[in-house]
C-alpha cells in the first residue's frame, strides 16, 4: 500500500470537482485505483481491493470488515480472482476506506482498468502434496515488481497473471494472458512452463506456449517483454477488441511470438531489468507457537448473528448452527478437509455461499486462522477460503466455530459450491442478477443432496452477461445472462453451456445447448444429471463426461424447458430471480476499458 496513491486520489478528485478534469479524464484515473461506478444512478461505486495470491491476514481481515461496517453494506464479496469487493461505496468515502485498508498494507491500485490486475496463486501453495515447489515467491515478487510499473497502467486492456504450483490447475491457467507453470528440471533446477494469449468472454481462447522451460530467475523478463508488446501493438481504441488475445490474432501467432522474443532478449540483455534473485526454502515452514485462545461456539454465533447487513441486493444470509450432528460433520470433512504435505495438519476450505462474507464473520475467519492455523487465509477463485496448518486433532474445534458463525456448509468445489458474478445487482454490462440464480441454485441443489453426490467433480459457475467475470465458459455447467423477447415483455434467460473446464494449463471451453429462461435453470440442472448418470461410462467424471457427449443429444434433452410462448407463460417469467418487479434489461456503457 502506499499513502502516496491515495493523497492523489484525493487531489485528482478536488481537481475533477472543480471542472479541471473531464469525465473520460477522472474515470481513467479511478479505475486504476479500484474505484468502478455502479450502474445505479445515484453515488454507488464498487471498490475493489487486491489480494495478491489470495492471501490475508487476520490484521487485514479486520481492515476489510471494518471497511464493510463503515463504507458498504456489511459484507464484502470473494471475486474469481482472488479479490475483495465492496459495493454501494459513496465517492467521498473511498478515500477513508482506502486509508483503513493501506494501515494493514493492502491496496486498490490497479485492481481495475486497463491495468495489470490482482496476480492469482495456487491456494494450495506450500503445503500440498500434489505441487513441484512453492510458487507464492515467485508471484509475490511479480506483484511487487509490475505494481506501478509504468507499463502496467498504461495498457490497451486489463491484463491478467496466475501462477500454479501443483500437477493440477487451481487457478485456470489457461485463459490468463499470462501463466507460470511449475517444472523441475532433471538437475533440480525450479522453473516454470510459460503460456500466453488466453481468455474467455466474446472470444475463448486457449493460451499459447511462451516457453516450455524458463528458469525462475527470467520470469521478471518474461513479464516486462509481453507487456512492451502489448502496449507497443495493441489496439487503444476498440473496446470490444483489445485484450492481449485480440492484438496475437491480428498479427498471428508466428509473428507475436518474434516481437516478444526481441522485446525479451532486450530486456535481458539490457539489465534495465533484474534476474531475480531469491532463494526461498524447498518447503513451506511449520507455524510457531501454539495459537491463541478461540472464543467459544456460543459467543461466535452470537457475535455474528448480532451483526446486521443491509442492501440493496441479494444480501448473505447467516444461519449460526450451534450443534452440528455427527452427520454433517461427516460430509464437511470428507468435502472440505483434504490432508497436507506435511504429516498431522490438514487444509480445511470454508464453502462461503456466492463468496459473501459478513463484516463479523471476516473476524472470526481472522481470528480461528490465527488460533488454528497459520494466521492467514487464502481466496480462492470458487469464491471460497482455505485454512492451512490446522493440526488434525484440531479439526472438530474449528468446525464447530465455522458452523456457530454460519460458515460450516460442507459440499465445497462440487456443485452445491456455486461461482457466480455480482450481475446486474451492480454491473453496469450484466444482463440478469446471476446472484438470483446463484442462491435459487445452492438452496435447491442443498435440498438434494442426491444429486450432489451424482455429479461429483462437477462445477456450476454463473455470469450475467458474456464477458465471463464468474468463469462460466470454463465450467461443467456455465450459465450466461441473456434476456428473450416474447410480444412486447422480456423474459430473463441463461444460455445452458456444457462440458467446460481447465486442466494441465488448458482449457476447454463449455459448448452452448440451450437458452432457458430463468427460473427453469434447477430443472435443467437435474436434467443434466440425470442425463449424466443414465449415459456415463463406468467411472467417468461429470466433466469427462459432457465434454464428450453429442451437444445435439444434450439439447434435445433440454429442448421442452426451452420453449416458451406468452400463452404459456407465467407471471413470474417475467421477473428476474432476487427482483420483485417486472424484468426491465439495461444494459450500460461498462467501465472495464476506459
Amino acid at each position: 500500500a502506499s499513502v502516496a496513491d491515495i493523497d492523489e486520489f484525493v487531489a485528482t478528485l478536488e481537481r475533477y470537482e472543480r471542472g479541471e478534469l473531464n469525465p473520460d479524464q477522472w474515470r481513467a484515473f479511478r479505475l486504476v485505483r479500484g474505484t468502478y461506478g455502479q450502474r445505479q444512478a445515484e453515488d454507488a461505486q464498487m471498490l475493489r481491493v487486491k489480494v495478491p495470491q489470495g492471501v490475508l491476514n487476520a490484521a487485514q481481515l479486520e481492515a476489510l470488515a471494518t471497511v464493510a461496517e463503515r463504507y458498504s453494506r456489511c459484507f464484502g464479496h470473494i471475486t474469481t480472482r482472488q479479490n475483495i469487493q465492496f459495493h454501494f461505496v459513496k465517492l467521498h468515502d473511498v478515500e477513508p476506506a482506502m486509508r483503513l485498508l493501506a494501515d494493514a498494507g493492502v491496496t486498490t491500485r490497479e485492481a481495475c482498468g486497463n491495468s495489470v490486475r490482482n496476480i492469482t496463486g495456487c491456494p494450495y501453495a506450500g503445503v500440498s502434496a500434489g505441487e513441484r515447489f512453492d510458487v507464492t515467491p515467485y508471484a509475490e515478487a511479480l506483484t511487487r515488481y509490475l505494481l506501478r510499473h509504468p507499463n502496467s497502467s498504461t495498457l490497451p486492456r486489463k491484463f491478467k497473471i496466475a501462477f500454479e504450483g501443483c500437477v493440477d490447475d487451481h487457478v485456470a491457467l489457461a485463459i490468463n494472458d499470462l501463466g507460470f507453470h511449475a517444472r523441475i528440471a532433471d538437475n533440480g533446477d525450479r522453473g516454470f512452463r510459460v503460456i500466453a494469449g488466453g481468455g474467455t468472454a466474446i472470444m475463448c481462447t486457449n493460451a499459447g506456449l511462451l516457453h516450455e522451460w524458463l528458469p525462475v530467475s527470467d520470469i521478471l523478463c518474461v513479464a516486462e517483454a509481453v507487456l512492451r508488446v502489448f502496449k507497443h501493438f495493441g489496439d487503444y481504441q476498440h473496446k470490444q477488441r483489445n485484450r492481449m488475445k485480440f492484438m496475437i490474432k491480428a498479427l498471428g501467432w508466428d509473428c507475436w511470438l518474434g516481437e516478444y522474443r526481441s522485446a525479451f532478449e532486450e530486456a535481458r540483455s539490457s539489465g534495465a531489468v533484474p534476474a531475480l534473485q531469491i532463494d526461498p526454502p524447498g518447503e513451506e515452514s511449520r507455524p510457531e507457537g501454539e495459537g491463541r485462545f478461540a472464543q467459544p461456539a456460543g459467543m461466535i454465533g452470537a457475535r455474528v448473528s448480532g451483526s446486521p447487513v443491509k442492501g440493496p441486493g441479494v444480501t448473505p444470509v447467516v444461519a449460526p448452527v450451534y450443534q452440528p450432528t455427527e452427520e454433517a460433520y461427516a460430509r464437511w470433512r470428507q468435502t472440505n478437509v483434504r490432508p497436507q504435505k506435511q504429516f498431522g495438519f490438514v487444509m480445511v476450505t470454508t464453502t462461503v455461499p456466492l463468496g459473501d462474507l459478513t463484516s463479523e464473520q471476516m473476524r472470526v475467519v481472522g481470528e480461528l486462522a490465527t488460533a488454528y492455523g497459520d494466521g492467514t487465509v487464502r481466496v480462492t477463485i470458487d469464491q471460497d477460503l482455505v485454512f492451512r496448518w490446522v493440526k488434525v486433532g484440531d479439526v472438530r474445534e474449528l468446525y464447530v466455530r465455522l458452523a456457530a458463525a454460519g460458515l460450516g456448509l460442507a459440499e465445497a468445489a462440487t456443485i452445491a459450491d456455486v461461482t457466480s458474478c455480482p450481475g446486474a445487482e451492480s454491473c453496469r454490462l450484466a444482463v440478469t442478477q446471476s446472484r438470483g440464480l446463484g442462491r435459487l441454485l445452492e438452496d435447491s441443489l442443498r435440498a438434494r443432496p442426491d444429486l450432489v453426490a451424482a455429479a461429483e467433480g462437477a462445477s456450476i459457475k454463473i455470469s450475467g452477461c458474456p464477458n465471463g467475470c464468474g468463469q462460466h465458459h470454463v465450467a461443467t455447467f456455465g450459465f450466461q445472462g441473456s434476456v428473450r423477447r416474447l410480444g412486447a415483455r422480456a423474459v430473463p434467460q441463461y444460455f445452458v453451456m456444457v462440458g467446460g473446464g481447465t486442466s494441465d494449463g488448458a482449457a476447454t471451453f463449455g459448448r452452448l445447448a440451450a437458452k432457458i429462461p430463468a427460473r427453469r435453470i434447477p430443472e435443467a440442472v437435474e436434467r443434466l444429471i440425470a442425463l449424466y448418470r443414465a449415459e456415463k461410462a463406468p467411472d467417468e467424471s461429470a466433466p469427462a463426461f459432457f465434454a464428450r457427449v453429442e451437444l445435439a443429444h444434450v439439447s434435445r434433452v433440454l429442448a421442452g424447458l426451452q420453449r416458451l410462448t406468452e400463452p404459456d407463460a407465467m407471471p413470474l417469467d417475467f421477473v428476474d430471480l432476487a427482483e420483485s418487479g417486472e424484468f426491465t434489461p439495461e444494459v450500460m456503457e461498462g467501465e472495464c476499458s476506459a
